[in-house]
C-alpha cells in the first residue's frame, strides 16, 4: 500500500524529491492535488510504499539538509 511521505508545493519540487529518493533505492509515486491552474503549481502528494516509510523519512529527512534541497521547503 502507498502512503504519503510529503506534500510539494510543485510538480518540479515533487520531482526533485522523487528523483533523489529513486537514487536510494526508494520507490515513489507522484500524484497531483487539488484544482490546478498550471500542472507545475499544483501541490503534488510524494508517496511511497507502507514498507519504506521508514527508511524513505530518513532520506528525506537527509536530503532537506543539504543545502540544494534547503530549498524545497
Amino acid at each position: 500500500m502507498w502512503t504519503v511521505l510529503y506534500i510539494a508545493t510543485s510538480r518540479s519540487v515533487a520531482q526533485r524529491i522523487k528523483d533523489y529518493m529513486e537514487a536510494e533505492g526508494i520507490l515513489v509515486r507522484l500524484n497531483p492535488l487539488g484544482i490546478k491552474v498550471k500542472e507545475n503549481n499544483a501541490n503534488f502528494e510524494v508517496l511511497v510504499t507502507e514498507a519504506e516509510l521508514e527508511e524513505a523519512q530518513e532520506v528525506l529527512n537527509q536530503a532537506l539538509q543539504v543545502k540544494e534541497y534547503r530549498e524545497i521547503r
